[in-house]
């Protein structure tokens, strides 16, 4: 029997990409919608943020467990089951209120995310050759970055203008065509193994889903992964906070942060595949340094009754979140491009679980770290803070963006 093709230009391939944007769908529309309806239903502030680090907690936990599942045949299934979990619980949260319900429902749909997500990010590599990878996982970031541009606000629209109970239903139709998609995938591509990794189950690796070689391989870029999501998290999350006053400046800022960061993906994959290396990588992780910086500036003088930045600082907070954004986005694909091609094609889920993680545990580090900084010192301070952590790892950036696409745990 002849294998099936694999390249961007495969139907398995473009599948995926279909696969993922309904899939993310349901993920990104919940994201702001799930605390307002806990705080709708009589919630404080802090336990309706549970809603989101209980999704999150159960997220990375799964995570952990995907390379073993992987290992073991998971790529046939996992990315349709993963959505099928994040997708069918969402009707059943306007049925009630309770916080213990509202937080079982989002730990289920945390599992159903963090087989997504690994299964996703794996697939985009397995389904192409080797010199393809940096397109592949630049498309699947873009496909991820578009789902984020279209949903994450009218989420909370479509919650105040036509109704909870439709929001969670969107939510729910996204996932489950995500599932059909993925399947589409399993049929018309395989599981995307590699030439000469076939065998046990799923291609397993002889000696075991990752050794610690592997582990180490990917331990430098999984530094720069968490140190950029880190500064990620100060603008997503705390951007808003002090331009309130100004809330066009607000929303034109995270709109250019979403734009360059899916560009800078999908530019970041191009070249890198081009160049056999991650090129980008040590600029990227200097315009998030320097993107935090200028925002910093103009936040400084951020206090109680401060009514915006003004011309300049205004000028400094766009500029800087879009400049953040393009350094996030090529960020992300050189990091994941780099730790798939060092684990080899037998690591891929390993890889793909320790991405992921690096980017889930970033951001809930950030959210943590950063909001203490905010609370005491202010937000100014909060974003020369994100400026310095991304700052720190440019050395590590600039040894692994001189190296090639050779550079691999042997697992080939």
């Amino acid at each position: 029997m002849t294998p099936p093709r694999r390249g961007v230009r495969t139907p398995a391939f473009r599948l995926l990409i279909a696969a993922t944007i309904a899939t993310f769908s349901g993920y990104v529309l919940l994201l702001p919608v799930v605390p307002l309806w806990a705080v709708r239903g009589g919630a404080g502030e802090v336990a309706a943020g549970a809603t989101t680090s209980v999704f999150m907690l159960t997220t990375v936990l799964t995570q952990l467990a995907m390379p073993w599942i992987l290992d073991r045949g998971g790529y046939r299934w996992t990315m349709a089951v993963g959505s099928l979990l994040l997708g069918l619980p969402a009707p059943l949260y306007p049925l009630t209120t309770d916080l213990a319900t509202l937080l079982a429902l989002s730990g289920a749909r945390g599992i159903g995310f963090g087989m997504a997500t690994v299964a996703g990010t794996a697939l985009a590599a397995r389904l192409v050759p080797p010199q393809q990878i940096g397109r592949a996982t630049g498309y699947y970031g873009l496909a991820v970055g578009l789902s984020n541009l279209v949903f994450l606000s009218s989420g909370v629209w479509i919650a105040l203008n036509v109704g909870f109970a439709a929001v969670f239903w969107f939510a729910c139709v996204g996932p489950l065509l995500g599932a059909v998609a993925a399947v589409g995938v399993w049929l018309t591509g395989g599981d995307g193994a590699p030439a000469g990794t076939r065998g046990r189950g799923d291609g397993a690796r002889a000696e075991g889903p990752a050794d610690a070689r592997t582990w180490l391989l990917l331990a430098a870029p999984l530094a720069v992964m968490l140190a950029v999501a880190v500064a990620s998290n100060s603008l997503v999350t705390f951007l808003a906070i002090p331009l309130e006053r100004v809330p066009a400046v607000a929303t034109v800022a995270l709109l250019a942060y979403g734009v360059f960061s899916a560009a800078g993906r999908g530019v970041a994959g191009v070249l890198g595949d081009r160049a056999g290396r991650a090129a980008l990588l040590t600029p990227a992780v200097a315009a998030c340094a320097l993107g935090c910086a200028a925002i910093a500036w103009a936040l400084w003088a951020a206090v109680p009754g401060w009514s915006g930045p003004g011309a300049a600082g205004t000028v400094l907070v766009v500029a800087g979140a879009a400049l953040f954004g393009a350094g996030f986005g090529a960020a992300q694909n050189d990091t994941v491009t780099v730790m798939l091609r060092r684990s080899g094609p037998r690591g891929y889920g390993t890889a793909s679980a320790a991405w992921n993680i690096g980017y889930d545990a970033g951001t809930g580090v950030g959210a943590l770290a950063l909001g203490v900084v905010a609370q005491g010192l202010g937000h100014g301070p909060a974003f020369a803070l994100s400026a310095l952590v991304a700052a720190v790892c440019l050395p590590t950036a600039l040894r692994l963006g001189r190296r090639g696409r050779d550079e691999t745990a042997g697992a080939r």
